[in-house]
């Protein structure tokens, strides 16, 4: 039975807290804090730091200098690590970091002044929450596993190879990351017996992009899996007719070198007879989630926004393809918008469920689109495992809440239904039972792939 028309009326009524509201505000218009300013407001750690939460020093790589694994400023590169314990003592989870990116020289160069580019301007603590947590409360499934948060200071989400040598620039993402994995497997991730490779915004990306090279570093009997939260960008018609991300990431492409080190199935299939005038951009569509999904090898899992607030205010409308100034309202508060701008920001979405078809039919990918207004919910307590967690009417929503009549819907039987319905299951317990493989995932969490799309 066909269910979508049902699903687009139920995700409507997404009650999504203050949060969400904040996560609008009035972007600089200099092209040099474009994509920086408003990937740094979601992805900081000062967006959610309460003041009974862990905070983890800061670990530089020091064997990554003799690899020319550096920062853009040529600093060393760095992460911070909480052990794991008890029955998460051989556990990894890796978080990649977020941060936008930087497309030429210019922003670059400002870059390596803040603690995007250089490791001199990094935070020396860090508060671990939402899947960081070490609060069994918090943190169910994660809490007592090796939590690794990888520092994001190349601008290519983990990808470039290459330099500038008159602006003084290291654009050395992939030997970033490459030396991060050697470091850590020599610090007891080589007797993992699991590991999670997971990542925020630019750093969601970065999880989709490295997810196959991830799973290579471990034997066969490791179980290794991917989650890419608020990673899906998609390559969108901005408001203007143009393509806003696009360009910006032909620029990141072509600047970093970052072509040489994308998924050869993806670049094979480029048509190089394409309307699109520049190399750098045809190459650039291998950096779209969307046309590299497909061929991941590893289980994936993503979690994104189906109006994702960061793609709405740099990528859809932005203040340079809105000179005019018709979506400033809009853009810092989705309850000023107008019918058509609602109207565009729901055919982004529709682009959005469109995309991830192919990806659901795999029974080892899983995904979880809500619709609302956000940006990186796993970092975040109160998006991750809290009171705050979206909600559908008065019930828990976060990834997986069962609702019986969905279940029933698509053949699920009574028993089943209500065995599943006895509580809610909340964002980090879908995760878990993705992770672990257990059956009930199929039954639970698939129910909203089949809503999403059929």
């Amino acid at each position: 039975m066909k269910v979508f028309s049902f699903w687009a009326v139920a995700v409507a009524v997404c009650l999504c807290r203050i949060w969400v509201v904040d996560g609008f505000f009035e972007m600089n218009e200099e092209e040099i804090f474009y994509a920086e300013a408003n990937a740094s407001y979601y992805t900081e750690s000062k967006a959610y730091n309460p003041n009974n939460a862990l905070l983890v020093g800061l670990t530089l790589i020091k064997s990554a200098a003799t690899k020319g694994a550096v920062c853009l400023d040529g600093t060393l590169p760095g992460y911070h690590w909480h052990r794991g314990y008890g029955s998460g003592a051989n556990s990894w989870l890796i978080q990649l970091e977020g941060g936008g990116w930087c497309n030429s020289v210019r922003a670059c160069v400002y870059r390596k002044t803040t603690r995007r580019g250089s490791s001199n301007y990094m935070e020396k603590q860090l508060a671990f929450t939402g899947i960081l947590s070490n609060k069994a409360v918090e943190n169910p499934d994660f809490f007592n596993w090796n939590r690794v948060k990888l520092r994001y200071c190349d601008g290519a989400s983990f990808m470039g190879d290459s330099e500038h040598k008159a602006a003084q620039l290291q654009f050395r993402g992939q030997r970033i990351w490459s030396a991060a994995i050697e470091d850590l497997m020599s610090k007891g991730m080589r007797y993992a017996n699991q590991a999670l490779l997971s990542g925020c915004s630019a750093g969601g990306l970065a999880s989709i992009l490295h997810c196959d090279e991830f799973r290579n570093f471990f034997p066969r009997k490791t179980r290794v899996k991917c989650l890419s939260d608020a990673g899906l960008f998609l390559d969108a018609v901005d408001i203007s007719g143009g393509r806003t991300l696009r360009n910006l990431y032909g620029g990141v492409v072509g600047l970093q070198g970052v072509q040489n080190n994308l998924p050869r199935i993806c670049i094979n299939h480029l048509d190089p007879t394409s309307v699109i005038i520049s190399l750098t951009i045809l190459f650039s569509l291998c950096f779209f989630p969307q046309n590299i999904i497909g061929n991941v090898k590893t289980p994936l899992f993503i979690l994104n926004a189906a109006y994702d607030s960061w793609q709405i205010q740099s990528s859809l409308a932005p203040p340079s393809a809105d000179p005019a100034g018709y979506w400033s309202n809009c853009r810092k508060d989705h309850s000023k918008c107008s019918a058509p701008q609602i109207q565009f920001l729901q055919r982004f979405r529709n682009q959005m469920l469109n995309a991830i078809k192919g990806f659901s039919r795999s029974r080892q990918n899983g995904l979880f689109i809500n619709s609302c207004f956000a940006h990186c919910q796993s970092e975040r307590q109160d998006t991750w495992f809290g009171d705050n967690s979206p909600v559908l009417g008065n019930k828990l929503f976060s990834w997986g809440f069962c609702l019986l009549h969905l279940l029933l819907e698509i053949g699920i039987s009574t028993d089943q239904a209500r065995r599943l319905l006895t509580v809610p299951i909340p964002v980090t317990a879908v995760a878990t039972i993705w992770f672990s493989d257990e059956p009930d995932f199929y039954q639970c969490a698939h129910p909203y792939i089949v809503i999403l799309l059929d």
